[in-house]
């Protein structure tokens, strides 16, 4: 006679940051959770409540192991002794093929819609179409020839210490944005993403600066707030262009945070290998 399972015996739903931490590595990513398991249903019962407000507080980590995947990748060019522009390079397209450009194709959308929209209305609908227009093709190509040779005038350790701090970095201050600005849409996924409590904002800075002191130590200081003044620009441009964020922001501030994240330490480390070397 088989044994019906006992309801007392079922597995207990995992704990509520676990999920959390999984919803933000399935939304800055492109890897799949398993079919099965604790974690299957993600967005289903009570845990997930308030869910994807509360996944931001997981960003930096997350960041953090895109931009290790990027340094490996900058150090094995290095090994091979390719360019290091070329390596940095490699290292960024790895990295969009862990995101699936989500980033960049923020940024280009809001390139879009604020330089081509004449109003509200307009700027909005360029920002939710998919194709790509001139200003949106420059800043894609700004962003990438940037980060690119801020990241070629590093060495190798401090190149892939610096990819994984401003993968960190640049995300920390995402859920102040989402708590600080309202959405520019009533629809769309950072109006369903609903608004982080105060302690997830707190959560996502301390895993960005922890994770930034344990890869750069001093200059994690002057990287955090590169980070910090980069978001809050994008959330002004955004609040006085739309009145507020959408998902194409966050793309955009992530991207003009890692920017400046690089820049700050290819001027910093950079300068003291330069230094040394004489």
């Amino acid at each position: 006679m088989p044994i019906m399972p006992d309801a007392t015996t079922a597995p207990s739903p995992p704990p509520r940051w676990t999920q959390d931490a999984a919803l933000a590595l399935v939304f800055l990513t492109r890897l799949p959770l398993p079919p099965i398991g604790p974690l299957n249903g993600l967005l289903s019962g009570p845990l997930a409540e308030g869910a994807p407000a509360r996944a931001m507080g997981w960003f930096p980590p997350v960041g953090a192991l895109i931009g290790l995947a990027g340094g490996a990748v900058y150090a094995a060019a290095a090994a091979l002794h390719l360019p290091p522009l070329a390596g940095a390079l490699l290292a960024l397209a790895a990295t969009v093929r862990l995101t699936g450009g989500l980033h960049e194709d923020g940024a280009a959308d809001v390139a879009d819609g604020f330089g081509g929209g004449r109003d509200l209305a307009r700027k909005l609908e360029i920002m939710r179409d998919s194709r790509v227009g001139s200003y949106g093709v420059l800043a894609l190509v700004f962003s990438v020839g940037i980060r690119a040779a801020a990241l070629a005038a590093l060495p190798v350790p401090a190149a892939v210490a610096a990819l994984a701090a401003a993968g960190a970095l640049s995300r920390c201050g995402l859920a102040a944005m989402a708590r600080g600005l309202p959405a520019a849409r009533r629809d769309g996924l950072a109006a369903a993403q609903g608004r982080p409590a105060m302690a997830t904002v707190l959560l996502a800075l301390l895993f960005g600066i922890a994770i930034a002191a344990m890869a750069l130590g001093g200059p994690a200081l002057p990287a955090l707030a590169a980070s910090l003044l980069a978001v809050a620009a994008v959330a002004a441009l955004a609040r006085r262009q739309i009145g507020g964020h959408t998902g194409d922001v966050f793309g955009a501030a992530q991207q003009a945070a890692e920017a400046a994240v690089l820049l700050t330490l290819s001027a910093l480390i950079g300068a003291e290998a330069i230094g040394a070397a004489a």
